[in-house]
């Protein structure tokens, strides 16, 4: 069967599942205080449907699986979930919050699940709960150290916030000194709830040269399709990376679809515009001439950061990054 090419040459081979809109903190850059409203359960997909959706894009040559939220391991099936995802033939790779993780890694090792992303702002207790609202700094810690010690390929997401955390960024590079991790600095994207504004931003080249003051990088060669700039500092058992959203556009060679816990689908990250497949598989139509127009869609490259800003309706927690 054909892949999936948009109307640019792209081919897109990356699915990244958002299994649940449900997450067990609120960090503030995420959604609001008193969390996001929550689609009505006819609205979300059940396990066979996502699956079902699922399969379908593996048919369409997708190769990459990686599963996100909301949080994903708070979702009650997620279990059977990561079962049946082994037995396809993807890498499967998950982004998490940390908290939960120490309840899979049994899980993991069994399906061949190797590839976890921590979402981590801060070294600082006191400081996680307020970013986050909620407690669980030493967990998530020590849950690193374990997936570390099971040697799972561990990289550990630090959104980079100016007058919040941006203090931090040395401290985050030195658990590259310590650990085999990869710490990435994201730059703060614009979401409904998170109050963006681009005085928190601190751009990719600000965190680089805060790293080069202390530190002699050496640049990496990238993956095709990587979102991430990497460096490798000598004596370092670990690297760092930068992904840089906003300042310095990655969309030339993108291959990622997005699939939510709704059974919609979006072609970029910072789209207004979603596909709707749950309704149609209900219907019993073939998802595949929808998914191959909803790629055919998909722009060259994003709007800038402030238009991005002022787009409604775009919440973390539903797309899942």
């Amino acid at each position: 069967m054909p892949k999936l090419y948009d109307t640019h040459g792209r081919v897109h081979d990356y699915l990244r599942v958002s299994l649940t809109e449900r997450c067990n903190l609120r960090c503030h850059y995420c959604m609001p205080a008193d969390g996001v409203p929550l689609s009505p359960k006819e609205h979300l997909c059940s396990y066979e449907e996502l699956l079902s959706i699922i399969d379908t894009f593996c048919e369409l040559g997708v190769r990459k699986i990686r599963i996100t939220g909301g949080e994903p391991l708070v979702r009650q099936d997620v279990d059977k979930m990561f079962r049946a995802l082994g037995k396809r033939p993807v890498e499967l790779a998950l982004t998490t919050n940390g908290l939960l993780v120490d309840r899979f890694i049994d899980l993991f090792s069994d399906i061949g699940l190797r590839n976890i992303n921590v979402s981590l702002d801060t070294l600082e207790p006191d400081r996680f709960r307020l970013i986050t609202r909620r407690p669980g700094f030493e967990s998530v810690m020590e849950n690193i150290r374990q997936l570390v010690d099971h040697d799972f390929r561990v990289k550990l997401n630090m959104v980079v916030m100016r007058g919040v955390n941006d203090d931090e960024i040395v401290d985050f590079a030195e658990l590259a000194r310590a650990m085999p991790v990869t710490v990435r600095y994201i730059e703060f994207m614009p979401f409904d709830g998170n109050r963006w504004d681009d005085r928190k931003m601190v751009p990719a080249e600000t965190i680089r040269g805060a790293l080069a003051d202390r530190y002699m990088l050496v640049r990496d060669s990238d993956a095709a399709h990587d979102t991430t700039r990497h460096y490798s500092i000598p004596g370092f058992r670990g690297r760092i990376g930068i992904i840089s959203s906003m300042s310095e556009y990655f969309c030339g060679s993108c291959n990622r679809i997005r699939l939510l816990a709704n059974g919609g689908i979006q072609n970029c990250l910072f789209s207004e515009n979603e596909t709707d497949l749950r309704t149609p598989l209900r219907r019993g139509d073939d998802l595949e001439p929808i998914i191959r127009e909803s790629i055919r869609a998909k722009k060259k490259q994003h709007a800038g950061m402030f238009e991005l800003a002022d787009m409604p309706g775009r919440t973390m927690t539903t797309i899942g990054g």
